[in-house]
């Protein structure tokens, strides 16, 4: 990315970043934002600036989550969000082999693809490792914002780092050329 432009869309990982992680969960009663979320995705859009959600969902390989389930939390998460300008969801479980599933950068193609931006201008910010190597596959940004599930190796990886969901938005904001 260049040192002088934001980026041209940021993708969120959903559950941990977004959201708290509720394993495998299709109740969106149980949806509940992450501190600062609200704000942090508030400051992207402000800027014009496309958002979009990246999440794996391996409870519908699993059979434990239906594609519904999966979309009636997406509707809860853009209640209490607004809308996104696009979802990446990978069905698959962690041995099926694709493609998309973070850490492959499938999920963060796709969405650029959709969104019509280069990989190469995109940030990605998520809670564990995978999220950020599936923006580094890629070819865009990855900031990771540890939490309790993070591990201490994911964190000491990754190039950027911030200590919440806001503390991200503006370090990709007021970095953009930032390190990858």
């Amino acid at each position: 990315m260049s040192a002088t432009r934001v980026p041209e869309a940021v993708l969120f990982d959903r559950d941990g970043t977004l959201v708290v992680d509720v394993p495998y969960n299709g109740d969106p009663a149980r949806v509940e934002l992450m501190p600062s979320a609200r704000v942090a995705v508030a400051a992207v859009r402000s800027l014009g600036i496309p958002v979009g959600v990246v999440s794996n969902q391996s409870g519908v390989a699993r059979g434990i989550l239906t594609r519904r389930q999966v979309e009636a939390v997406q509707r809860r998460v853009e209640a209490l969000l607004g809308p996104f300008a696009v979802w990446a969801v990978c069905p698959h479980g962690p041995d099926d082999g694709c493609g998309c599933r973070k850490p492959a950068p499938g999920l963060v193609l796709a969405a650029c693809e959709r969104l019509g931006v280069q990989a190469a201008r995109c940030v990605v910010i998520g809670d564990i490792g995978s999220d950020v190597a599936a923006a580094h596959a890629a070819g865009a940004r990855g900031v990771l914002v540890p939490n309790a599930m993070t591990r201490p190796e994911e964190t000491a990886a990754a190039d950027e780092t911030a200590a919440d969901l806001l503390g991200a938005v503006w370090l990709v904001l007021s970095s953009p050329g930032g390190p990858r």
